[in-house]
């Protein structure tokens, strides 16, 4: 039943985004089909490409941070291969598979399966942090009412949820929860119980990743407000507007089931953010393209990292 409801509300959300998106396409076709893009805009999307790529580079040297705060040592440029590896997969149904990618080649390094999960889930977590941090920042510039007082309060809110759950104090009551659930019917003496706890804990809180993802939003919000101005003209006073579109916009790809990399829910909640603030078919042919240039720099970086391990091995 459980099963059947998740599966349910996964079409829903993935129906609802196609018909919105579907909509404004419909809308607004016209005026995106006379969109032209001259040689400085096609020299502005290389740019956001490339800088899109090094978000995700960084984004895996974040990963041997997260790794090092539970204090295992692990090769950066090997797991940076791996990570821009593995990313492309998180296109693939059920949105997991590039999480399953990381953990199978942390284990092959010789970390154990719980410390190998336990940095692929504290990762998004940090993201979510990360972004809800730059949409507190910004989200003001999205406000058209006073009702979004409340929005930006339930923001806050979840901002203090989301970094208070990777506090030490919280993270490792949680570690050792579930480690004495999964052997609760072991026998195992206290100290060796207590090792192994210590193993999987936290020292101190994960600020220096969390910092690290802050960058990385930053990276990847670049490439979308490079992406903007190829099209046309950004002024340095929209730039927190965009910023905070598109860290609303990411984070709620990140967290809403049903969207493999964000796929349909990032591209709906920027245009119905933006439309109103700049030309619709602007924003529409501008995220539209950032989403190409995302897959494009993914997969760049897949195929960089697999032809490098080759050559190196």
């Amino acid at each position: 039943m459980k099963k059947v409801v998740k599966n349910a509300l996964r079409w829903f959300i993935f129906g609802g985004t196609l018909f919105f998106l579907g909509k404004a396409l419909k809308d607004n076709w016209l005026e995106v089909s006379s969109i032209r893009i001259d040689a400085a805009g096609w020299a502005t999307l290389t740019i956001a490409t490339g800088v899109t790529l090094l978000a995700h580079t960084w984004a895996g040297w974040i990963w041997t941070w997260i790794l090092k705060e539970f204090n295992q040592s692990v090769s950066t440029f090997e797991f940076i291969q791996v990570y821009l590896k593995t990313n492309i997969a998180k296109y693939l149904p059920g949105n997991v598979w590039h999480y399953y990618g990381r953990i199978l080649a942390a284990k092959n390094a010789n970390i154990s399966t719980v410390t190998a999960t336990l940095s692929v889930l504290l990762e998004p977590l940090l993201m979510a942090a990360a972004a809800l941090i730059t949409v507190v920042l910004f989200g003001s510039q999205l406000a058209v009412n006073n009702t979004n007082i409340w929005v930006q309060i339930l923001q806050f809110l979840s901002l203090i949820v989301l970094l208070g759950a990777v506090h030490p104090w919280v993270l490792n009551s949680i570690i050792r929860f579930l480690y004495r659930l999964k052997n609760q019917n072991k026998n195992q003496n206290s100290t060796s119980e207590n090792q192994s706890i210590n193993g999987l804990s936290l020292d101190r809180y994960p600020l220096l990743p969390l910092l690290g993802e802050l960058i990385f939003l930053g990276l990847r919000g670049t490439g979308f407000i490079l992406t903007m101005y190829a099209l046309f003209s950004v002024k340095l006073s929209q730039i927190p507007l965009l910023f905070g579109a598109f860290s609303f916009a990411w984070v709620l790809g990140l967290v809403v089931p049903g969207a493999p990399g964000g796929l349909g829910v990032f591209e709906a909640t920027a245009i119905a953010l933006l439309q109103h603030r700049f030309p619709a078919a602007l924003v529409i042919s501008a995220i539209a393209l950032y989403r190409l240039i995302s897959i494009l720099a993914e997969t760049a970086g897949a195929a960089l990292a697999s032809l490098d391990e080759r050559f190196s091995s």
